[in-house]
């Protein structure tokens, strides 16, 4: 397993992954770790820094998390949220069939190992609130505001 590590607005990325593509990456606040970059994870690298940079809306990358059946449906359905939108959790279980199955799509979306290639962060409350985000509701709240078509304007 190959490791590599980017500096972004949100926090160090912590990229994991091997010839079978993309297993997971993290965000994380701390000191820089060493900023080695395989050569496996090159693309990954140069994908993310082009999306934090507002260049990238869709990675294409090969991705091979760890999951059930059930997670990997899930994660299949928030791959299909497009950038700059949002869909609640009770959206995304009846877009996966199932209405019923909103805390399992809300557990699996928390599962997710993917964050920001797979986009957890756009699944949000009935209400439009910000709800759980294992990154923290400040990464998730700067991910949308990052997507959104109407950035708000910041007066100096």
């Amino acid at each position: 397993m190959e490791i590599a590590y980017l500096q972004t607005d949100i926090g160090y990325a912590e990229i994991k992954g091997d010839k079978n593509g993309l297993v997971s990456i993290t965000v994380f606040d701390g000191n820089k770790p060493n900023s080695i970059i395989p050569d496996v994870l090159e693309d990954a690298v140069y994908q993310l820094k082009e999306y934090f940079n507002g260049e990238r809306q869709v990675f294409d990358l090969q991705l091979n998390p760890s999951g059930t059946d059930f997670q990997k449906k899930v994660w299949q359905g928030l791959m299909e949220i497009p950038y700059g939108k949002t869909m609640s959790y009770l959206g995304l279980s009846k877009k996966l069939g199932d209405a019923k199955a909103i805390r399992a799509v809300a557990a699996a979306n928390g599962k997710n190992p993917l964050w920001i290639v797979i986009p957890c962060h756009r699944v949000i409350g009935s209400n439009g609130e910000l709800t759980g985000y294992a990154g923290g509701l400040h990464r998730k709240s700067w991910l949308l505001e990052h997507e959104s078509p109407y950035k708000q304007q910041k007066l100096f």
